[in-house]
């Protein structure tokens, strides 16, 4: 699928690739402790977490700022790089479930609140636990689909 983002009349900004996977590891907690404590603030941390991500890149959430500032400089491994954009993109899908999942809170329904924050932390336990990024691979196959 990486012939689909190649494409030369867009800018290209590459992030190190084991960021995103740190910053799910802390999501994954993140969303754990919303979901067990049915804490519509926690969610909505998250959530900004999410929008600055998806906004200007998670290189910029505090996620990645700690990741670039205390584990990158002790990681020994030249650093694996990625698009920026499908990680953006999956930044925006949290986004949203946080939001799906702000909006059941304020209208009362434990139900949605229960049912977006465990999708949102499905996804990021897949990414922090496989490297298996959900959103990178929505993204990728909406691509695909747009270009046929």
């Amino acid at each position: 699928m990486s012939e689909i983002l190649n494409k030369p009349e867009v800018a290209k900004i590459y992030i190190d690739a084991r960021g995103p996977r740190f910053a799910a590891s802390i999501t994954t907690v993140v969303l754990a402790i919303a979901l067990v404590t049915q804490n519509a603030w926690v969610l909505a941390l998250q959530g900004m977490v999410f929008l600055i991500g998806a906004v200007r890149g998670p290189q910029f959430t505090p996620y990645g700022l700690i990741f670039k500032s205390l584990i990158k400089p002790r990681l020994m491994k030249e650093a694996p790089t990625e698009d920026v954009r499908p990680p953006k993109f999956a930044q925006a899908v949290g986004f949203l479930f946080a939001l799906v999942g702000l909006i059941g809170a304020i209208a009362g329904s434990s139900a949605v609140f229960t049912v977006a924050v465990g999708f949102a932390l499905a996804a990021a336990f897949l990414n922090a636990a496989f490297n298996f990024c959900l959103g990178c691979e929505m993204y990728l196959l909406g691509l695909r689909f747009a270009t046929k």
